[in-house]
């Protein structure tokens, strides 16, 4: 009878020794190559903008009487970068890009344009799965103002300011701080209200 009851005892200990091995096993075990199949530090970022404001720089006034400012905040952009996701926080993310931003106006005679290359760096918090809020700092260079021979061009120098977005599900409103200088030293607010479209790729699953 003893013999019987010390291999039943013996019997229990190896069945819980050997539960308690499976739990170890279960817990230390290291995450498979599925984990961070998602992963990639750097995506391909596209975007663009339409922004309206700022001072006028430029008019332009038609035979039939009406007129057409241009404004310093005023145009439609494109650009092209990189977004920077970090592994251990990712709700930060990094954004740099360089884009072409350009306005006309509705002369049929000559080709007047605004034109400047942004380029604008951003640091962004993913408050929820599509919500980001981003602030960062953008430098518009090679400002310049064709008049298409009927008036007198010019150019601004480079400038640099703040900017701050609010996007969801890559469509945002963004607000632009800045100021442009003439060869004179006659200072332009080129402050701007902006509609945003950006996306990275290869997408997010």
């Amino acid at each position: 009878m003893k013999k019987f009851l010390l291999l039943g005892l013996l019997g229990l200990g190896s069945y819980y020794q050997s539960n308690a091995q499976v739990s170890d096993s279960t817990l230390v075990a290291p995450p498979t190559v599925e984990d961070y199949s998602n992963y990639k530090p750097v995506r391909l970022l596209i975007g663009g903008a339409f922004e309206f404001g700022g001072d006028e720089v430029g008019k332009v006034i038609f035979t039939n009487g009406d007129d057409q400012s241009i404004n310093a905040g005023q145009g439609v952009s494109v650009a092209v970068g990189a977004e920077f996701q970090f592994r251990k926080l990712e709700q930060l993310r990094l954004r740099a890009t360089v884009g072409y931003k350009y306005v006309t106006t509705a002369a049929d005679n000559a080709h007047i344009r605004l034109t400047r290359v942004p380029l604008q760096f951003t640091a962004n918090w993913m408050a929820m799965e599509k919500l980001r809020l981003g602030a960062g700092i953008v430098k518009h260079q090679a400002v310049k103002l064709n008049t298409d021979g009927l008036g007198e061009n010019a150019t601004f120098d480079a400038s640099t300011g703040a900017i701050f977005e609010v996007a969801y599900s890559g469509i945002g409103i963004s607000y632009t701080i800045m100021n442009y200088t003439d060869k004179e030293n006659t200072i332009y607010s080129a402050n701007s209200f902006g509609i945003t479209i950006s996306g990275v790729f290869p997408r997010r699953k």
